[in-house]
């Protein structure tokens, strides 16, 4: 009989079979056994002795790593109001890709107490799974001397991003700790969050990349000499500086890095679908292949709306964004702006949704009657790809050393994780939890926010781009490694692949229509001869944005004449003067003229003596000039204030995104030397009422979560406040959804008395 401890039982509920830990498939049933390794986030040396079980289904590997015997079971979750550290890792589910997410908690006995262990899923762990083997990934410290200086300036590129969101959540130690600083391949993985005693500087952050001069390669060893000084020194005294100092290094790398790239797409019906509603660029079965093409894109939409409905929004809104995607391409990548790349894309997206909006108005289309569609794109250019998303559509991306999600649903279950209202595996029990909280053409694009971000490539990658057709149940994380990884070793073709993904949806799934996209991004890297340099400039405009900060804080599209920014060479300015030979002529034809018109004006009027009176003053005729941009810098009353992200007040109070608030006062801050105010608001219009239907999940509004109270008439909140949760301010030329009204007494964010 086999020892309990070396078994796995089958997650079918039908089923529940005992495996050997070496099984990747149910002997019984051949369902897929998930391996869900966990890290033990634990005061003490040890969480217990491998080889041992805990509450009946953990089993210790390591120190701190177990494995969970019974993954068809939910795991026991805490009381949130109860740990309020378990909600920085809740609030920073965008990062996932860094951040390990909760898992459960499990209480063990200890004496006569009961102690309470975080279980973190996902870490960073190498696995060997015919040997049953575990061990941690590598320190960034340590793998750093064998990484390529694409991969090193990569690592502190992301390093950068995470730096101001971790430091909201006062856990950006955690970027300091070289234990806790992992990385998997090209990507920095966190094992566990370390919260901030002391608020970190980014001159620690300086400090701490000084240790790695030593060891980074020769082409960029005076590029991280200089930033680590210019962080220490102040004079990169924002993350934004950072990162655009960054992206000039990579940039310059990247010269260096020749990518090949395929794309092919694939859609389907289903077995249980009279249509196809999915729509995919490349046209279905088509491969491109970047060269000889010029452009690399690939779409997926999966529509909403039944017949006459679906489909065309999905394929209106494909054929929308090539066009703009097209124009966005031509311009060659060492002078673009990539932040405002980022913007540009997601202004196709609105474009998109627009044009589907105005059809289902011009159709009198209400309700659940209204087309829109989800979506999902892949821009690869140069060293990075840009991924854009609305909706529940989701972009993969695999590597040699895992699959990783890097797009969040656009649904109700994300968004309470989002908020800390509840673990993600917990949230998706919930009834309505898969349904979508935005889609492309459910209202105008002012109320819709697309998540757009880009990753830095330095080694071979497959993208997959589906609908929930194949991504519904987990199907991508149980079959990616038997799959998808074959083309990456070499043992298949992506167009191969493509059919086989989309008969594992209609097999394994088969609800609904299936649409995949498979991006093979190829690398051929060689060292640089040359040394980059690092250019830090006096000061900077903040524009660079990435994908998981866009997940929390979307971003507000700008003016509609904005353009990806080009980078020209500038040219001396030529005077121009008038040729010599014209001014004599010119000069006569003047008077010529103002005689004439002088005597014209003597004959029209009558001969009789003028007579003047004291001249009535008359303003100065005034000249139109643009208004000056608004912001919280020169906030005032009757403004209107939109929330970009969900902003939590306290007292189970939140603001949900998409929220607008109109000033009705500010106030000075007693904080002496602050240069802060405090602003007083009222809530006068957000996107609760606003219905989004799929065809296949009921309709849910994006109303905050039923426990929660209802919100003040009435808001104060400090100028500090405003700028950390990434407001922005409705510009004069907007339309405001507020209507005045006499202005109520202020009452402090988390009281609900009357007002």
């Amino acid at each position: 009989m086999e020892n309990d401890a070396a078994t796995l039982y089958c997650p079918n509920e039908n089923c529940q079979a005992a495996n050997p830990l070496t099984h990747k498939f149910c002997q019984r049933c051949s369902t897929p056994l998930p391996k869900n390794y966990l890290w033990a986030v634990v005061d003490g040396p040890n969480v217990g002795s491998p080889g041992e079980i805990l509450a009946d289904r953990y089993l210790i590997l390591d120190k701190f790593v177990l494995l969970d015997t019974k993954p068809g079971l939910l795991a026991l979750t805490p009381e949130l109001d109860n740990l309020q550290p378990l909600k920085a890792y809740l609030r920073l589910i965008p990062y996932r890709l860094h951040v390990p997410q909760v898992y459960g908690v499990l209480f063990v006995a200890d004496g006569s107490s009961e102690r309470e262990i975080l279980l973190l899923e996902k870490p960073p762990l190498l696995v060997d799974d015919t040997i049953q083997k575990v061990s941690l990934g590598s320190e960034l410290t340590i793998a750093w001397r064998d990484a390529t200086s694409m991969r090193q300036l990569n690592w502190l590129w992301q390093i950068a991003h995470l730096w101001q969101p971790l430091a909201s959540e006062g856990v950006a130690s955690s970027l300091l700790d070289s234990y806790v600083l992992r990385v998997e391949g090209s990507l920095v993985r966190l094992l566990e969050l370390r919260f901030d005693g002391a608020t970190p500087e980014l001159t620690q952050l300086g400090e701490f990349w000084q240790q790695l001069i030593g060891d980074a390669k020769p082409a960029i060893t005076e590029f991280v000499e200089r930033v680590s000084l210019a962080l220490i020194q102040g004079k990169i005294n924002s993350t934004d500086q950072l990162i655009g100092v960054l992206d000039q290094g990579l940039a310059g790398l990247g010269r260096s890095q020749t990518p090949t790239i395929q794309i092919i797409t694939k859609t389907d019906t289903g077995p249980s679908r009279q249509r196809n509603e999915d729509a995919c660029s490349p046209p279905s079965g088509t491969l491109v292949s970047k060269p000889p093409q010029p452009t690399a894109l690939a779409i997926v939409c999966d529509g909403i709306g039944g017949h006459e409905g679906g489909n065309v929004a999905s394929n209106l809104a494909i054929e929308t964004i090539q066009q703009q995607v097209q124009q966005l391409t031509k311009v060659p990548y060492d002078h673009i702006d990539p932040s405002l790349l980022l913007n540009d894309l997601d202004k196709a997206v609105a474009m998109a949704n627009d044009k589907i909006s105005q059809r289902n108005d011009g159709e009198n289309r209400q309700g659940r009657q209204r087309m829109g569609t989800t979506l999902v794109m892949a821009l690869p250019v140069a060293h990075e790809m840009y991924i854009t998303h609305v909706g529940d559509s989701r972009a993969y991306w695999i590597t040699r050393q895992g699959c990783y999600q890097v797009t969040l649903d656009d649904d109700v279950a994300s968004r309470e994780v989002r908020l800390g209202y509840a673990i993600y595996r917990e949230a998706v029990q919930q009834s309505a939890a898969g349904s979508l909280v935005q889609a492309l053409g459910m209202g105008p694009s002012s109320s819709l926010h697309p998540t757009s971000g880009r990753f830095m490539l330095d080694e071979d990658a497959v993208f997959l781009l589906t609908s929930d057709g194949l991504s519904d149940f987990d199907r991508v994380e149980e079959y990616w490694e038997t799959e998808i990884l074959p083309i990456l070793l070499g043992e298949a073709d992506i167009a191969t692949v493509a059919n086989r993904l989309v008969e594992l949806a209609n097999t394994k799934n088969g609800h609904d229509n299936v649409t995949v996209a498979l991006v093979h991004y190829q690398v051929q890297y060689w060292e640089p001869e040359i040394t980059i340099k690092a250019v830090i400039p006096e000061s900077y405009s903040a524009k660079t944005v990435d994908l998981a900060s866009r997940a929390t804080a979307p971003t507000v599209l700008g003016s509609p004449n904005h353009k990806t920014q080009v980078i020209t060479e500038k040219e001396p300015v030529k005077k121009r003067s008038l040729p010599l030979q014209w001014i004599v002529p010119l000069l006569f034809v003047v008077a010529a003229g103002a005689l004439g018109l002088f005597v014209k004006q003597l004959r029209s009027q009558s001969w009789t003596f003028p007579t003047f009176a004291n001249p009535t003053p008359t303003a100065n005729p005034t000249i139109a000039a643009t208004p000056t941009p608004r912001s919280l810098a020169n906030l005032s009353p009757g403004w209107v204030i939109k929330t970009n992200n969900d902003i939590s007040l306290g007292n189970n109070q939140s603001l949900p995104r998409g929220t607008f608030l109109e000033v009705i006062e500010k106030k000075s801050n007693p904080k002496p030397a602050s240069g802060n105010f405090s602003v007083s608001m009222r809530v006068c219009a957000n996107k609760s009422t606003q219905t989004l239907a799929n065809t296949n999940t009921p309709a849910v509004t994006t109303s905050v979560p039923p426990n929660s109270k209802p919100l003040p008439a009435t808001i104060l909140l400090d100028l500090s406040q405003l700028n950390r949760f990434g407001v922005s301010v409705l510009q004069s030329d907007a339309p405001s959804p507020c209507t005045p009204v006499t202005q109520p007494p202020v009452t402090e964010p988390g009281d609900t008395s009357p007002t």
